[in-house]
């Protein structure tokens, strides 16, 4: 349903209005899992490439192969987070601005709350 001229009109002041207020832009910014997701994997290259450095040098100094050692834990550890944080830029999680509203797929939600989700698609099948 296409929304009216008066209502596009209100619609573009509310945008505009919004989007000169830069603490509210930040806060969205920071609630999106995305960018949030985006940061951790950041960090993870960074700490893969250290732990890669850590593992050459342990590897090339014969009296500092511990150090070779802690450089592939590192590396792991490093891997486990980026999959972690790639995980969670793929889900569909939706949150309000400083509050704690979401919305969870199938696959998150609990058995009452998946019981509830098929009647309610039942009966609207039904229609």
């Amino acid at each position: 349903m296409p929304l009216s001229e008066h209502e596009q009109r209100l619609f573009e002041q509310i945008e505009r209005s919004l989007s000169e207020d830069p603490k509210f832009a930040s806060a969205v910014r920071h609630s999106d899992p995305k960018f949030q997701a985006r940061r951790r994997i950041i960090i993870s290259i960074v700490l893969i490439l250290a732990g890669l450095g850590l593992v050459v040098y342990g590897v090339a100094d014969s009296s500092k192969l511990w150090l070779g050692v802690v450089g592939f834990v590192l590396m792991l550890g490093a891997a486990a987070y980026w999959m972690i944080a790639h995980r969670r830029s793929q889900s569909t999680e939706l949150r309000s601005v400083g509050g704690t509203a979401t919305r969870r797929t199938r696959r998150g939600m609990g058995l009452i709350d998946r019981l509830e989700s098929r009647w309610r698609e039942r009966r609207e099948f039904d229609r």
